[in-house]
């Protein structure tokens, strides 16, 4: 740990994230040189290249840019870690660690409803979904999966269902239809999560034949979400995750009721049982017993 360059290392990930050095540099609030000093300095701590030179662009090498990958995660650990650690850990502050999918289009427009109800609960959502990340002051997480998980403390919270949606203008557009059939000829919006996957949906409801590989594949349900919402191509929604598209009319379901039903899609988990006083227990149980409420 003594030996090792952390300024060049954070300097690196973030040049690799940015893709250039100036844009890393703005980002830190340096200068473009120091940050070059850096990559130099990296480069001879390693004892190999880390980007290629005699491009037009900025390019790691295939070594360098597994590093930064791998650099970019740890550091967004010790984000996650320190700011857990800088809350104010009052008997009513409750740490929650959610997916981004679910924060975005779950969670976040229920957070007005928790302070009606619980104003003196004050609720810090951290964006994670590594079933690893519930320590450091995570109180619990709510977790999409197939749980329950070894080592931790899991209850259901609700289920879920699959179903294609598509914006209403992209349905005109392509003249879609009520039967399944017709997505022989539209585009598929893939997630990455295997439990939404079209080859579930299309096994119990067709059409047969459908090419279930076939468009872009994006990383996370918001983002297939959105996509449809643009006009994109067909997604296949959570249907927990898409109500409040569904009840705007940014997204509708061309086939009905078409639809496959996931159990105990959405799980709580918790660290073993804290130490925490029993105040800061009540508030962790209030707002689990608020989570129960909303998800039925």
């Amino acid at each position: 740990m003594k030996s090792l360059p952390l300024n060049a290392l954070r300097a690196f990930a973030l040049v690799c994230a940015q893709g250039g050095v100036r844009a890393a540099a703005r980002e830190l609030g340096v200068s473009h040189s120091s940050v070059s000093r850096h990559l130099a300095e990296l480069e001879a701590w390693m004892g190999a290249p880390l980007f290629e030179r005699g491009t037009r662009t900025w390019t790691p090498t295939p070594h360098g840019a597994a590093l930064g990958q791998r650099l970019l995660l740890q550091l967004q650990d010790m984000v996650d870690a320190t700011a857990a650690a800088r809350e104010t850990q009052s008997l009513f502050s409750v740490t929650i660690s959610v997916a981004p999918s679910f924060a975005a289009r779950w969670l976040l427009p229920r957070l007005p409803a928790l302070e009606r109800a619980h104003p003196r609960i004050a609720l810090s959502v951290l964006v994670n979904q590594r079933l690893d990340a519930l320590a450091d002051g995570v109180d619990l997480a709510v977790r999409m999966g197939t749980g329950p998980w070894p080592g931790l403390e899991c209850e259901p919270l609700m289920d879920e269902v699959l179903f294609p949606v598509a914006s209403p203008g992209f349905c005109q557009a392509m003249d879609v239809g009520t039967d399944p059939v017709c997505l022989h000829a539209l585009r598929l919006l893939h997630d990455r999560d295997p439990a939404a996957s079209w080859r579930r949906w299309s096994d119990v409801h067709g059409p047969a034949g459908l090419q279930v590989t076939d468009g872009p594949r994006l990383a996370s349900s918001d983002l297939v979400l959105r996509g449809a919402e643009l006009g994109q191509g067909v997604a296949l929604a959570r249907g927990r995750l898409a109500a409040d598209a569904l009840a705007g009319g940014a997204l509708v379901r061309p086939f009905g009721q078409h639809e496959v039903r996931l159990a105990n899609a959405y799980w709580i988990v918790r660290p073993p049982r804290s130490t925490a006083n029993a105040s800061r227990r009540h508030a962790v149980a209030t707002v689990i017993a608020w989570l129960r409420e909303q998800a039925g």
